[in-house]
């Protein structure tokens, strides 16, 4: 159980009995959840961890091949809840972290509970006349080649746009200074398998209760992306949060927390 702790920096808090976990999105870490966690954990038991290549994981655990898919990262959540003996969980999921905790579901739904998406999204990518993801081909290609070429500039320009106009400076000053710790080759792809993939077709797939929390305005993820996420996932609510930008967490947790109270379902 201690390789698993240290591999993802497990921290576990709490004084009730069902696991909530939490996962975070791109190029973050746990601590991005400082202002919700807290929230639960009268009545939870409180699972944060980071992802392999980011926060305070253990970077020796990256694995070339599997880390170069999201599906890995799915691996990866599954063999915590396996380790920790977590069931009846409810996952807790930011951005890319939303569809790592459906892929995981779907591998292993006799775990989970209910899953909570926030700022979800299947495919970043718009796929016209149908979808639009929120980016083209070519703000993809630019974003690699950017973080290929200057490691600040990426950062400088994708902050501002993930946490949204008048987010507070402090927060987006975090976000940049947290995309640029981590390692920048495990970054980059990270990127890509994040920016790239498509896993719209995994979403009928699911059988575990899911909440779809869409910020009524967030460049990353459209409010249509959050439409398309519902009409998919069967069995699943959606709640447009009246707030801007892709990181509600940070720039609204009282919201944030409020809707997730409020969708909850009973533990088993």
């Amino acid at each position: 159980m201690q390789d698993i702790i240290r591999k993802n920096h497990i921290v576990q808090s709490g004084s009730g009995r069902r696991p909530m976990v939490f996962a975070h999105g791109f190029g973050c870490d746990q601590q991005m959840w400082r202002f919700v966690a807290p929230a639960f954990e009268a009545d939870h038991r409180v699972v944060l961890f980071d992802h392999v290549g980011c926060g305070r994981a253990d970077i020796r655990a990256y694995d070339e091949q599997r880390h170069a898919r999201i599906e890995g990262y799915a691996e990866d959540v599954n063999l915590i809840l396996q380790t920790l003996d977590l069931q009846d969980v409810v996952f807790v999921g930011h951005s890319v972290s939303a569809m790592i905790g459906v892929l995981a579901a779907i591998e292993q739904p006799q775990r989970f509970s209910q899953l909570l998406l926030l700022c979800p999204s299947p495919r970043y990518l718009d796929d016209p006349p149908g979808y639009t993801g929120g980016f083209s081909r070519a703000d993809i290609d630019g974003l690699l080649d950017l973080m290929e070429s200057s490691p600040q500039g990426w950062a400088s320009f994708l902050a501002p746009a993930v946490m949204g106009a008048d987010s507070p400076q402090p927060l987006t000053d975090e976000l940049k200074a947290s995309f640029c710790a981590a390692d920048p080759y495990i970054t980059r792809r990270f990127a890509r398998a994040v920016f790239l993939a498509d896993h719209r077709h995994v979403l009928p797939q699911l059988r575990v209760p899911s909440l779809v929390m869409q910020a009524a305005t967030d460049a990353i993820a459209p409010p249509g992306v959050g439409a398309f996420m519902h009409q998919q996932l069967p069995g699943s609510t959606l709640a447009v949060m009246d707030t801007v930008g892709h990181c509600p967490h940070l720039t609204d947790p009282a919201l944030t927390i409020e809707v997730m109270r409020r969708h909850l379902r009973p533990a088993a």
